[in-house]
């Protein structure tokens, strides 16, 4: 039987699907199977094979303390208390923990691998990082096979993030590349990564998973534009694109885009899978692919 905490996340749907009728969902709503709150209290459980630990609170830019402290509280505490509700109960063979590549701390950087410091300075890059160490610590004192999967930007129906606001803006009609949108980045498909879990979770182990292409925006504009029959998206030079961005850091939090924003936006960003290759056969589909035949 699998324990999976944040199903009524994007990815924590479909890994649901992936390994039901064999799970039992943990979470604060009320139609979860165990109705409980990670963040305030430890959960009564029962024994599991299989710990799927997903839930979190997600990659945001905090505008308060009361922000700050939630990353802390919800991805840590909650953590904290997942494992002591597990050691009251009968501990499981296996626990996968679903982690970020923002736990490496960068915004420029190509082929970065597990071996890679982390360095994350953010409240949740550290929240991530300091949630790997309970994990990884507390599976070696109490013999259980531990799984770390550092994500990217994950791809899929109704994707959150900055992809679903892109595929928004370009139905919208008001998204534009810069620059050429040159600047490639990591990627994954969540299917893959749900389908991949049974895989990596009786091995164990830390690993980077993308779809091994890190296609460029360029190219993902133009694959969701055909897709939902919409026109190639505008192109804005990068001379105009830095002009605004230097008025931007005049402007402050009002402006939408300041040199830092532009730095980040178009530079390259991208991750080794490698260890997931070499070692489990990771074969994950190609994003662009998905995007271009497949509903959004």
């Amino acid at each position: 039987m699998v324990l999976l905490t944040g199903a009524s996340g994007f990815l924590g749907k479909i890994i649901y699907k992936e390994f039901s009728p064999n799970i039992i969902t943990l979470g604060r709503s009320s139609i979860s199977d165990i109705c409980s709150d990670l963040s305030t209290g430890i959960p009564v459980l029962r024994k599991f094979d299989l710990v799927i630990h997903v839930a979190g609170k997600a990659h945001s830019v905090p505008k308060t303390d009361l922000e700050k402290q939630q990353f802390y509280d919800i991805n840590v505490g909650g953590t904290l208390n997942l494992l002591k509700g597990l050691e009251d109960s009968v501990l499981p063979k296996m626990f996968v923990f679903i982690s970020s590549v923002s736990v490496y701390g960068q915004e420029i950087g190509k082929s970065i691998n597990e071996n890679h410091s982390l360095d994350a300075k953010d409240p949740y890059g550290l929240s991530k990082i300091e949630a790997e160490k309970l994990i990884l610590d507390w599976c070696k004192a109490n013999n259980v096979i531990c799984t770390i999967l550092r994500l990217p930007l994950l791809v899929g129906e109704n994707p959150p993030g900055n992809l679903g606001a892109m595929i928004n803006a370009i139905k919208k009609g008001y998204y534009f590349n810069i620059g050429g949108g040159i600047a490639k980045k990591s990627m994954v498909l969540a299917q893959d990564v749900a389908s991949f879990i049974p895989k990596v979770a009786i091995i164990g182990g830390v690993y980077n998973l993308t779809d091994g292409y890190h296609p460029d925006f360029n190219e993902l504009s133009t694959a969701i534009s055909k897709n939902i029959h919409k026109k190639q998206p505008y192109n804005l030079p990068l001379l105009i694109a830095k002009i605004m961005g230097f008025l931007g850091d005049f402007l402050g939090d009002k402006s939408p885009i300041n040199s830092s924003k532009l730095k980040k936006i178009t530079s390259d960003l991208t991750f080794d899978d490698t260890k997931a290759r070499e070692r489990l056969g990771w074969n994950p589909r190609g994003v662009l692919e998905y995007l271009k035949s497949n509903r959004l």
